[in-house]
């Protein structure tokens, strides 16, 4: 009997690349990771976004409010949790843009049984290669680095294919109030909002499997030691 673990996320978001390292940690702790199904859900933080995004501090700034300075100094900081995971982010390289067909690609992906290289090629070539990663030929040459077919890849991309199944996951988010990412759902209970650290992970995911596995006493109690209750 598996687990279910949904995970929310969008290629761009900069905590959900360090969500995922701290999830997968976790994963890799827990004694039941082999049990354990990962649904690797879409999340567009900007669905309106042009294909090609532009200059990210300037873009932020207009979004949030914030000076270039502010934005910078926020990227600093960012920056210097994600390489406490091991991830280098270079936000002087980003290339935003929209990331519909990325998300499409994962669905792909994950069709052909390779969701989770995909997901690390994607993410390490958004934030640390500067990869448009909303560019089609840039996704097509990340497809193939994750083992994708190339020809499978860019008729995929040609079309409208998996569209409605990055809808769906955003629908399910929805109704889920889910209004940022990353965004963790275990066995359909358990909710982890943000990139939590790996204790809080592993705590969740223990916590689920224990409530599934309950274990049952045969025979009732008696005839044993315990505490100040043994003839010694």
């Amino acid at each position: 009997m598996t687990m279910k673990v949904e995970f929310w996320s969008d290629i761009v978001c900069p905590w959900c690349y360090i969500g995922k390292r701290r999830f997968e940690k976790a994963l890799s702790q827990f004694e039941h990771g082999t049990e354990v199904e990962v649904i690797w859900r879409s999340f567009e933080l900007d669905p309106s976004s042009p294909r090609q995004g532009g200059d990210l501090v300037a873009a932020l700034s207009k979004k949030m409010g914030r000076s270039t300075d502010e934005v910078k100094q926020m990227m600093a900081q960012i920056t210097n949790l994600a390489a406490q995971d091991g991830l280098e982010y270079r936000f002087d390289l980003a290339k935003p843009g929209n990331t519909l067909d990325a998300h499409r690609l994962i669905h792909f992906a994950s069709d052909q049984g390779l969701v989770e290289e995909l997901n690390e090629y994607l993410y390490r070539a958004y934030f640390t290669e500067g990869v448009p990663v909303s560019d089609i030929e840039a996704l097509i040459q990340v497809a193939v680095k994750a083992g994708l077919d190339e020809n499978a890849t860019r008729e995929m991309l040609a079309s409208d294919k998996y569209t409605d199944d990055v809808r769906s996951d955003e629908g399910r988010a929805h109704s889920l109030n889910v209004s940022g990412v990353p965004f963790v759902l275990v066995n359909d209970k358990y909710a982890i909002s943000g990139a939590q650290s790996t204790e809080v992970f592993l705590d969740a995911l223990r916590q689920a499997w224990n409530e599934a596995h309950p274990i049952t006493v045969i025979g009732g109690t008696g005839n044993s030691c315990d505490d100040g209750n043994c003839l010694i």
